[in-house]
């Protein structure tokens, strides 16, 4: 097979195949699962697809992220539940969020808010495989995922939208509690589907994608010849394949050869060639950086991308934690959807903020000296932002109780959260895969998409 070696320090992930580029994941990678993983892609690749050019932007607040400090503010609570800043309005009336998010109060209109999800769990690896996955059965001592994440699931029943454009990226990685891919992997449909990772800090002046550049020594001229030579020698393995693998092949070939040679993916991977007020909108720091990378990747016809923003574990500390990362939020958010709007791509993007669980609506004494006081875990209330994609801004759905401990309306699950996104994909929810022991897995296991946003 066609395998174009990329120099330098390779990542080692969860399920030990070394990850030094596209290339190596699309193509050598499938060298190195079963003749089964092969068998059942080609399989998988025969499933629906659509031909709607619709994307999701998912910014992903790992470490957990707490809605009474953010989007769902209890100011008439008890001083140790209502938190340490005050609410302020938003151009949508009755709408408030946290003072430290101003500029998304101007744009409030351009997204609405789910205030009632729910897990119940406090576990961050059970938190974040339910909501990547939509599935339990993992934990802190057993956190190996089990399930294809949901951008897995969607970009395999879609396909790429653009030829020379992964269908699944994470910028800069993918990352779930210090697993990576950890639950935004494919798991057992396969590391075909994980998505591609553009690594790096987007902020930095000399920041590059090394992975859609040729190695030093190889010219485009010799990789067609090298292609060349693979298909000729392929042919004589093709004459007597009367199964048809090696198309299932052959599609990974013509993935990672379109992204080093096409020019597509080098012009969207490139930001240095954004404008410089754009760049500032969206805060020099590598958040706002990589949320303007994840939507030029949008715009160059991604699927689904998502955005990687860690550390929110504050258990202490709370204070000092919220007011570095907030206002970064607030600028990369805001700027987010005023640019997807004045590109006209707003409503074909999908745009979800949101982490594994959320955090004790009652804040903690700082852990016996450990710090400043903070939140620990809480999964039975939680946030999830949505906006773009035809969503009506401005509307908050479902509800908790008067100290923000439980839904107090319109409860929502990982399910409903799922069949959203693959409603709007064009994904039918109820599609089934098979798992390693042959048994089929659906898409959504229950759940409906939520019809209020829409």
């Amino acid at each position: 097979m066609l395998r174009i070696e990329v120099p330098g320090d390779s990542q080692r992930y969860c399920d030990g195949i070394s990850r030094r580029s596209f290339v190596q994941v699309g193509v050598a990678g499938m060298a190195s699962v079963g003749l089964g993983d092969v068998l059942r892609a080609k399989a998988l690749s025969n499933a629906k697809r659509t031909d709607n050019d619709t994307a999701v932007l998912l910014i992903w607040l790992d470490g957990g992220p707490g809605h009474m400090d953010m989007y769902d503010m209890k100011p008439d609570a008890p001083r140790e539940y209502r938190g340490l800043w005050r609410p302020i309005p938003t151009n949508v009336p009755g709408m408030q969020v946290t003072e430290l998010f101003p500029r998304q109060a101007k744009i409030a209109d351009k997204f609405s808010i789910v205030r009632s999800f729910h897990h119940d769990q406090g576990d961050h690896f059970t938190g974040a495989h339910l909501m990547l996955t939509g599935r339990g059965g993992v934990s802190g001592a057993d956190n190996k995922g089990r399930f294809p994440s949901v951008g897995s699931i969607a970009t395999m029943v879609t396909g790429p939208r653009q030829t020379g454009i992964p269908p699944y990226i994470g910028v800069p990685i993918c990352s779930s509690v210090g697993r990576r891919p950890g639950y935004f992997a494919g798991n057992f449909l396969g590391s075909q589907y994980d998505a591609f990772e553009v690594g790096g800090d987007p902020n930095n002046e000399n920041f590059r994608v090394s992975n859609v550049s040729l190695p030093s020594g190889l010219t485009v001229d010799r990789l067609e010849d090298r292609r060349g030579l693979h298909e000729r020698l392929d042919q004589l393995q093709r004459n007597v394949d009367a199964s048809g693998i090696f198309n299932t092949l052959d599609a990974f070939d013509r993935t990672a050869y379109d992204l080093v040679v096409g020019s597509a993916a080098r012009k969207a991977f490139d930001i240095t060639s954004e404008d410089e007020r754009i760049r500032d909108l969206y805060g020099r720091h590598t958040w706002g950086q990589s949320t303007l990378l994840a939507r030029r990747l949008v715009e160059a016809g991604s699927t689904f991308v998502t955005v990687h923003f860690g550390g929110w574990d504050h258990h202490w500390n709370l204070e000092g934690g919220m007011n570095n990362y907030l206002p970064k939020v607030d600028a990369a958010v805001s700027a987010l959807f005023i640019d997807l709007e004045q590109r006209g791509i707003l409503e074909k993007t999908l745009v979800i903020v949101c982490g594994e669980f959320s955090r004790t609506p009652r804040m903690n004494n700082g852990h016996d000296g450990q710090g400043t006081p903070g939140r620990d875990h809480w999964g039975r209330s939680m946030f999830v932002l949505f906006g773009g994609g035809g969503v009506k801004g401005g509307r908050l759905i479902g509800s908790t109780d008067r100290l923000g401990e439980a839904p107090k309306d319109h409860p929502l699950g990982m399910g409903d959260f799922h069949a959203t996104i693959y409603d709007f994909l064009g994904v039918d929810p109820s599609v089934a895969f098979l798992d390693h022991s042959g048994r089929p897995v659906h898409a959504v296991q229950q759940g409906a998409p939520i019809q209020e946003l829409f």
